[in-house]
């Protein structure tokens, strides 16, 4: 763990950051005519040599995180490689291109053919899991900005309770089906609009985002990683891919000792305790056998129920797509229908649809929507068994070894393994 000094220099610099971004090179011009100088809210368009660069620099800095992780096995090569990746993908390219946010994009072209998604999006979207199913989440270590932002400020962590932990848990899986629901239908990218960190990144953004990504920046002090832990959609793909993973980082370079001593380290709660065969005894195996098919058996149950509950649903969650919003609107005020300060209702007039095409179009989403709400529902179901079911699967393990999905591969238990690497 880092001193109390070295978070005060970090910080400071940041903060420096922070001043320098929002200095501008040159003086704005004067108008006579009282004209303002409106203050940008989303980064400029890249070249295509520029948006190359950056799938280089995801590419080195992936490389960079897997080999010191699992060869050099150097936290602190780990930490300074996720400060520039934070510099670089989060305060200079103010947070785009973004592998958490490009689900959203890869979502949409699948299901809307007229949506094209550039090459460096899908490089984006693939190579941190490429990276996972081979060698961890290393993304996750040095290559995040999202994570990085959090992992420096981890100060004094507890540690929850496991059923908090299973509870929480299940929210990035709603978020990611939310996600993929809402992208699919052409209503929102909700993981950009609610990206708490992308108002630092880019000096603006809304009010109440910029408290948001301030109240987790402070709980980050205590609970580490709390957006990558608690909400991040992509991070349920990555730890999908991680478990597969042959090279994964390991606490240990040789024989564990069992010395106890990486126990306290993990910030995340990641590592596995060892647990004696003597503990599974036949009584337990048969108890935990039957409760384990009971609750399999039970899964189309739950996906049923999911399904039919989230398909219900589709009005309330369709009212977040804008022609749908602006139907309902006009037809419960059709007095409305001229009014050109409503600059949604001003957008629609000039768009030259007729009223009646408006209605139909917001019934076909709506109808998207109760499709989609069966297989988000069934998903969320299957997830809800799965984790039901998890909690009766006995393994046996004999050393301390990180959790191959919930590892965030971030390097902090290998310091405080005294085993020497054999030669």
């Amino acid at each position: 763990m880092k001193s109390i000094s070295q978070k005060i220099v970090l910080l400071s610099f940041f903060l420096l950051i922070f001043v320098q971004a929002n200095a501008q090179r040159f003086p704005k011009p004067e108008f006579e005519s009282g004209y303002e100088q409106p203050s940008p809210t989303t980064p400029e368009p890249r070249s295509n040599a520029l948006e190359y660069l950056d799938v280089l620099i995801l590419l080195a800095s992936l490389s960079l995180a897997s080999w010191l992780v699992i060869k050099r096995r150097s936290r602190r090569g780990v930490l300074w490689l996720s400060i520039f990746t934070l510099l670089y993908f989060g305060f200079y390219r103010e947070g785009c291109i973004c592998s958490v946010g490009s689900i959203q994009n890869i979502t949409l072209a699948l299901f809307d053919p007229a949506y094209k998604v550039s090459i460096t999006v899908l490089i984006f979207f693939l190579l941190p899991l490429v990276f996972a199913l081979f060698f961890g989440r290393t993304f996750c270590a040095g290559a995040c900005p999202l994570g990085a932002i959090q992992d420096i400020l981890v100060f004094r962590p507890v540690s929850l309770p496991v059923w908090v932990r299973k509870t929480l848990g299940f929210i990035p899986y709603l978020y990611l089906g939310l996600a993929v629901l809402y992208a699919a239908t052409g209503t929102d990218f909700i993981i950009c609009r609610y990206d708490p960190f992308v108002g630092f990144f880019r000096m603006d953004g809304p009010y109440t985002m910029i408290i948001i990504g301030i109240a987790l920046l402070l709980l980050a002090l205590f609970f580490a990683r709390p957006y990558c832990r608690v909400f991040c959609p992509y991070g349920v793909l990555l730890n999908w891919m991680s478990r597969f993973s042959k090279y994964h980082m390991t606490i240990t370079p040789a024989e564990c000792i069992s010395c106890k001593l990486c126990e306290p380290s993990c910030p995340f709660d990641a590592i596995e305790i060892p647990v004696s065969e003597k503990v599974r005894t036949q009584k337990v195996l048969r108890q935990n056998l039957k409760r384990f098919s009971l609750y399999a058996l039970l899964i189309p149950v739950w996906m049923f129920i999911g399904g039919y509950a989230v398909s219900s649903s589709h009005v309330l969650l369709s009212k977040a797509h804008q022609d749908v919003y602006l139907s309902e609107l006009l037809i419960a005020h059709p007095e409305l229908k001229s009014d050109t300060k409503n600059l949604d209702i001003k957008a629609f007039l000039e768009s030259g649809k007729t009223f009646d095409e408006l209605v139909a179009n917001a019934s076909l989403i709506r109808a998207k929507f109760k499709t989609g709400g069966w297989f988000l529902g069934g998903f969320l179901g299957l997830v809800i068994g799965i984790m039901i079911m998890n909690q009766f699967v006995f393994r046996t393990k004999t050393i301390y070894e990180p959790h191959k999905g919930d590892c965030f591969s971030c390097g902090r238990c290998m310091d405080y393994c005294p085993v020497v690497k054999l030669k």
